[in-house]
């Protein structure tokens, strides 16, 4: 059966509850691993959401403060699903306390933030793994491979495109996503943060970009209590969106390749439109997260009028075969946390990191960062500026 491991989450909105899933799903898909997942703590500022937590999970503690699960010593990995803002104090608090870190990206406000976080991780001699789920999903694996394979030949663009409607809302609350100070660069650090790792784990470094952004919903209500998700509010105060709706952004890789990244969370008629385009000298590789499990591909030596077939992926792709016995049968948004549980938890045991790490948050948001210089000066720049 292995050796428990004692696990704690630190937040408990939507993200937080992913996680506890994940943690009692993943000895089902992966019954290898030799580790287990034990609920020891669940923490949330919000009163009585740590209590039902636990009621509903089965956590042995219910928590109010972060730093009691830092001064647990029955915790030895924590997951964060905190609001941006919180991530660097909690995520370096957590690892000088020895224990394991599992934290949602952007991994704070800035570069600076997430460097702070790897930085302790490493430090601590603990492992760190970063919420970038896409990269999980089979196909996009499938993708990774066709290109290190030169199935498409020589890359030569991609379009990555995140939409979605969540803030398109007038009435959506005025919460922390939507200042500055607390939710950072907006959709940057939302909704761009994955497009900048799918990028990197499919076609490599970013070596200069440029980029425009917008606020497109001006002002919000206020809430007026304890808010989860993406909450609407009416009557309240009314206040202003300090960070970005929307952003475009032109790539040039380290490869010669280029790309656009587009993002927007104000997407009327949009829900999860996720998805890459990517082309090289003698084929293509397309990929929809709302059919997540086929890959569109084109290869060959037609070059002109070259058809596109979809590849259903299956037991060979990824991590697909811990889920489903055949091609074709669906996986979902939360099978791929429990993907990422397992290369956390995997990590753990046996001290050799697997998944997305803190390196990869740090390239993220430097990469986040420098769309923001490039949006204020209207020039290319370098993320490793």
């Amino acid at each position: 059966m292995g050796s428990t491991l004692g696990v704690a989450v630190v937040g408990f909105g939507w993200m937080g509850r992913v996680h506890t899933q994940a943690y009692v799903r993943v000895a089902h898909h992966f019954p290898q691993l030799s580790v287990r997942p034990e609920l020891i703590a669940v923490a949330d500022e919000v009163p009585g959401r740590a209590e039902e937590a636990a009621a509903r999970y089965g956590f042995a503690t219910a928590a109010g403060n972060w730093r009691e699960v830092a001064a647990d010593p029955r915790v030895h990995a924590v997951s964060v699903a905190a609001p941006n803002f919180l991530h660097r104090e909690i995520g370096v608090a957590m690892a000088e306390a020895g224990k394991h870190l599992w934290i949602e990206k952007p991994v704070g406000l800035t570069a600076q933030d997430a460097r702070a976080v790897a930085g302790a991780v490493a430090g601590a001699g603990v492992q760190g793994t970063v919420g970038f789920n896409y990269r999980n999903a089979p196909a996009v694996v499938a993708a990774r491979e066709l290109i290190a394979a030169g199935e498409i030949g020589t890359v030569t663009h991609v379009r990555i495109r995140l939409f979605s409607d969540y803030a398109a809302h007038p009435e959506g609350a005025l919460t922390w996503r939507y200042e500055r100070e607390r939710g950072g660069s907006g959709v940057l650090g939302d909704l761009a943060s994955h497009g900048v790792d799918l990028a990197r784990f499919l076609l490599g470094e970013i070596a200069s970009l440029t980029a425009d952004t917008a606020v497109f919903v001006p002002e919000r209500a206020r809430p007026t209590g304890a808010t989860a998700g993406h909450t609407r509010a009416t009557g309240g105060e009314s206040g202003p969106v300090e960070n970005e709706d929307y952003v475009s952004c032109l790539l040039r890789f380290a490869s010669g390749a280029r790309g656009v990244l587009e993002a927007c969370r104000v997407s009327v008629g949009e829900q999860n439109n996720y998805g890459f385009e990517i082309h090289g000298t003698e084929g293509a590789v397309l990929w929809d997260f709302r059919r997540m499990g086929e890959l569109g591909v084109s290869r060959g030596t037609s070059f002109q009028d070259q058809p596109v077939s979809t590849l259903y992926v299956g037991p060979g792709h990824g991590e697909y075969a811990a889920f489903q016995p055949g091609s074709a049968n669906s996986m979902g948004y939360d099978d791929l946390k429990v993907v990422e549980a397992y290369h956390f938890l995997r990590s753990i045991a046996e001290g050799t990191p697997y998944g997305a790490t803190l390196e990869d948050a740090v390239r993220s948001a430097a990469a986040l960062d420098a769309m923001v210089r490039s949006a204020e000066q209207g020039t290319w720049v370098s993320p490793a500026e």
